[in-house]
């Protein structure tokens, strides 16, 4: 039914997707370098990988981005130095990180992947997300061995400020849909997930353009993502 209705629905779907594209500020990538460290004995070494997100728009610099933000609250609860890199492009999906971004990888500790709203744009199938994410998991294994791996929230893009009904509704759904099938990869030992926290779906929290996070969406992000990985 709900397929049904998404075709009914296309054209104003369409009309609707190339009006917000044409309207909505283009936000550049963070500033600055895309490798950083917090002080601290026994550094950790941190790779955050994926979309937009990881290419900090919304914030000036990768230190006011997610995984900045994200490597200062991991050694907040931790008590431990963070070495951090930041892999990630605007507009890419998980198939583009797998052949595109990964091998610019160093070696970590820890790696974070944040997709899903391209690959909810492009109209994917959540079969095909959870496909291509199994292979991401998997090559990094490959390449920097048996690295715990935490799976950030596809963001719930029924949130987006920017989004028009009944556009962000149906995008909205999609992306739920992926974000439950990321949710399954958990089952290969070493894997997590972490819901994207409400805290930082409200209004004044995105940047200008309404699509991404600000600086203070970025922290609570952050530190959502921290709780996890120490919450064992």
């Amino acid at each position: 039914m709900r397929g049904l209705l998404t075709v009914a629905l296309a054209p104003v779907l369409l009309a609707q997707a190339l009006h917000v594209r044409r309207v909505t500020p283009r936000l550049p990538g963070a500033s600055g370098p895309v490798t950083g460290s917090v002080p601290g004995g026994d550094p950790l070494r941190l790779l955050v990988l994926g979309e937009s997100t990881v290419d900090g728009v919304g914030a000036a610099t990768h230190e006011e981005a997610l995984t900045g933000q994200f490597a200062a609250a991991l050694a907040e609860r931790t008590g431990r130095g963070v070495r951090w890199q930041a892999v990630g492009r605007t507009g890419a999906n998980a198939r583009v990180v797998l052949e595109e971004l990964l091998p610019s990888a160093e070696p970590a500790d820890l790696v974070v992947i944040a997709l899903g709203v391209n690959d909810t744009i492009e109209l994917h199938s959540a079969a095909r997300y959870r496909r291509d994410l199994l292979r991401l998991v998997i090559a990094v294994r490959r390449e920097l061995g048996q690295v715990p791996v935490l799976l950030a929230g596809v963001p719930p893009m029924d949130k987006f400020p920017v989004l028009p009904q009944p556009l962000r509704a149906v995008l909205g759904a999609r992306s739920a849909a992926l974000d439950a099938a990321a949710v399954r990869l958990t089952r290969v030992p070493g894997v997590d997930h972490a819901r994207m926290p409400s805290e930082i779906l409200e209004d004044d929290l995105f940047a200008e353009d309404g699509f991404h996070p600000g600086p203070t969406g970025y922290r609570h992000w952050a530190a959502q993502l921290a709780e996890t990985v120490t919450a064992g």
